[in-house]
């Protein structure tokens, strides 16, 4: 089981918190912390939904911020783990020094393969004639260097 699994009834959610029930429908009805539902619309509280909760008190009691404001910071800080995760996903879809990404349609930064580059082709070294002398051109290919 982990954190996002939904086992708590209001009850036990609003006594983990330190909260009175009625508390936590204001704050789902606010959109602050909203449980999942169950077939008959109980509500499910996941450990992450309580450590919110006690976040929310805590940002409301101890540093004064109203609930609007609590909203916003709990967005501000969904968005912020969502880009992290995305940087992460787009880290390990490249490879090290061949990094290329590109916008999608919707303006989200996706990684693209390169093209792969086709391979110079060392040429063979071409003898010179002359009725004095023979020369031998050389050109180093990457092995001789």
């Amino acid at each position: 089981m982990n954190e996002d699994t939904p086992i708590f009834v209001i009850s036990r959610a609003a006594e983990l918190a330190g909260m009175h029930p009625q508390t936590l429908r204001q704050y789902d009805r606010l959109g602050l912390v909203s449980p999942r539902r169950t077939a008959g619309r109980g509500r499910r509280y996941s450990m992450r939904d309580v450590v919110t909760l006690r976040a929310v008190q805590r940002l409301s009691q101890d540093e004064g911020i109203n609930l609007a404001g609590i909203k916003r910071i709990l967005e501000l800080e969904m968005q912020v783990d969502r880009l992290e995760r995305q940087v992460d996903h787009l880290r390990s879809l490249v490879e090290p020094g061949r990094r290329v990404f590109t916008a999608d349609p919707r303006g989200d930064v996706v990684a693209t393969r390169r093209a792969p580059r086709t391979p110079r082709v060392a040429q063979p070294p071409r003898a010179i004639t002359s009725s004095a002398a023979a020369v031998v051109l050389w050109r180093p290919t990457a092995d001789d260097r």
